[in-house]
């Protein structure tokens, strides 16, 4: 569904319904897929997943209307969309935010810049790890240890609002040393954040995969 020019080449492995049922997750505990911002490579998975899809208005609004919307359009048919605003007040120095369970475990604020609702998901696990999925606002880690943005063109040809991405993106290098930067496209800002574990399968004993995990 892309222009040419902006295909990407890329192998499909197992899509994240199969990784769930891998682990024998109940999907059935999903309240739904929280999105950092609509554009295909954030969202093309979503057809695997029937479970309600949480957007803000002004995300809704350019995922509908903006070319870049075109595959969210597709893979969304058929969602419940559950809409949420931002009823919160500024969070770690972004201007308003949302507490999807009213205990400071999932908080969203409202970045803008790479598209016109994009989004910044705070999570704090039970552990006390914290973590910052911040989508787009940089698409390396270096861009958060080095203190710098994308190219000029880059930023004219992925951003809506160049000078917001910005913004956004030196208020979460404030908070590199507080918790977890986890830019979407740097594999190496994962480290470290455990995966579900897989079902255990005949030949194994629990203690071995307890000693694999």
């Amino acid at each position: 569904m892309l222009p040419r020019i902006q295909r990407t080449p890329h192998q499909v492995t197992k899509t994240v319904g199969e990784q769930l049922d891998a682990s024998g997750y109940d999907r059935g505990r999903l309240l739904g897929v929280l999105l950092t911002h609509s554009h295909w490579d954030h969202v093309s998975g979503l057809g695997d997943l029937q479970v309600p899809i949480w957007l803000n208005s002004s995300e809704l609004h350019y995922a509908a209307e903006d070319s870049d919307g075109k595959v969210f359009r597709n893979v969304a048919t058929g969602h419940q969309i559950h809409e949420y605003d931002f009823n919160s007040p500024s969070y770690l120095g972004f201007p308003s935010s949302f507490d999807v369970y009213g205990d400071g475990s999932v908080v969203i604020a409202r970045a803008g810049g790479h598209t016109t609702g994009s989004v910044v998901i705070f999570v704090t696990v039970p552990s006390g790890r914290r973590y910052a999925f911040i989508g787009d606002l940089t698409w390396q880690l270096d861009g958060i240890r080095r203190r710098v943005e994308r190219p000029w063109l880059l930023r004219k040809l992925a951003d809506s609002d160049p000078e917001q991405v910005r913004q956004g993106l030196l208020r979460v290098i404030a908070l590199a040393d507080l918790m977890q930067i986890v830019p979407a496209h740097d594999g190496n800002a994962y480290d470290g954040i455990p995966h579900l574990p897989t079902r255990l399968t005949p030949v194994e004993t629990p203690g071995s995969a307890e000693q694999r995990r």
